[in-house]
């Protein structure tokens, strides 16, 4: 039984004092058979498919300038973001996403690393972004103050726009699935298509948070070039 709601969020579970919850993380590899590299089947088909398409949003968004293969970082984020919101509907597997250690770890790794990147290669570009065209003198340092707050916060509001959305859904779940069994049968069969309907909404939440995750991280990419 549970002690709290966030229980189900919690990673402290163990065996023989080894931390087994975060290992859920490389269970997505699972979802790769060995055939995958050598004959090209439907699996492999679909995820070229899939690959092809982000690689065609994200160059887009990246504009000319970009260097050739920088797609398949926000490809490679956009599947292991998948994997590990998809895993997290499964029974008694950890939610790896649903913390934030695991989602500003990887928020912030990217945008430390356009900031780095931006400051020393393109510093007279990222000043002239801090102060938007056609903007008075007087307003000129409210709006540098301004835009340095906002860009210091993007990667807590990527890493807490993705942790709200995956715990939001998993606690009303856990909230619709503890309920009294002793309940009216009819009452029973409208929890039950309930919790089906919020499974697939679950489903399609895991896919556009994994997307929207990436869209900005590549707009915030584009930003600096």
């Amino acid at each position: 039984m549970m002690n709290n709601l966030f229980s189900i969020f919690d990673p402290s579970t163990n065996l023989l004092n080894l931390p087994i919850n975060w290992t859920s993380t490389f269970i997505g590899l699972m979802f790769i058979p060995y055939s995958f590299w050598l004959i090209p089947n439907r699996h492999f088909k679909l995820w070229n498919f899939i690959s092809y398409k982000l690689h065609n949003e994200f160059k887009t968004l990246l504009g000319p300038k970009s260097f050739n293969g920088s797609t398949f970082i926000f490809i490679s984020l956009f599947f292991f973001i998948l994997f590990n919101n998809f895993l997290g509907l499964f029974p008694y597997i950890f939610t790896s996403t649903s913390h934030l250690n695991m989602s500003l770890s990887l928020s912030l790794t990217l945008w430390l690393s356009f900031m780095i990147f931006g400051w020393f290669n393109n510093a007279q570009h990222m000043f002239i972004h801090m102060i938007p065209q056609g903007t008075p003198n007087i307003l000129m340092p409210f709006m540098v103050l301004i835009e340095t707050i906002s860009n210091i916060i993007r990667p807590m509001t990527l890493a807490v726009r993705l942790t709200a959305n995956m715990i939001a859904g998993h606690l009303l779940l856990t909230l619709l699935s503890s309920t009294d069994n002793n309940m009216v049968s009819y009452l029973l069969i409208m929890l039950i298509i309930a919790q089906i309907l919020l499974l697939i909404l679950e489903s399609a939440v895991s896919i556009i948070q994994s997307y929207v995750i990436t869209i900005l991280s590549t707009l915030y990419s584009s930003e600096v070039n």
